[in-house]
């Protein structure tokens, strides 16, 4: 498997666990929250993917210099606003400013340590 498509779905994963640790962390976990959960999951999903490549963040010359892991941050910084915008018109409610900003920086904060623990795996199956 090559590095790009371990990153897409390292990705998919990273959101998926973070998705269920914010629900886990409400008391809300267990198959009655699964949809729930899809509406929460599926526009994160979809706005990372819509904006990581355009700051490269699949590009080998990007995932292989750490100094450059503040792209992880600025994409969730336009990826959260536009996900908590599609999941707000999905369950046809209000996009919440403080929803935004937790959503944002926690799958900021979990791309960084998949993305980290990418990066060191990598940098060691290299040598």
């Amino acid at each position: 498997m090559n590095k790009k498509t371990t990153l897409i779905l390292g990705d998919i994963l990273a959101i998926a666990v973070l998705t269920v640790i914010g629900f886990a962390t409400h008391g809300e976990f267990g198959v009655s929250f699964l949809p729930r959960m899809g509406a929460a999951f599926f526009p994160v999903l979809i706005s990372w993917f819509l904006i990581a490549p355009w700051l490269d963040l699949f590009d080998e010359r990007v995932i292989s210099h750490p100094q450059l892991f503040w792209r992880i941050l600025l994409a969730m910084f336009f990826a959260a606003p536009l996900a908590v915008i599609f999941r707000a018109a999905l369950l046809h409610s209000a996009a919440q400013p403080l929803f935004t900003l937790i959503l944002g920086s926690t799958n900021a904060l979990g791309m960084l340590v998949w993305r980290g623990l990418f990066f060191l795996a990598a940098r060691k199956m290299g040598k």
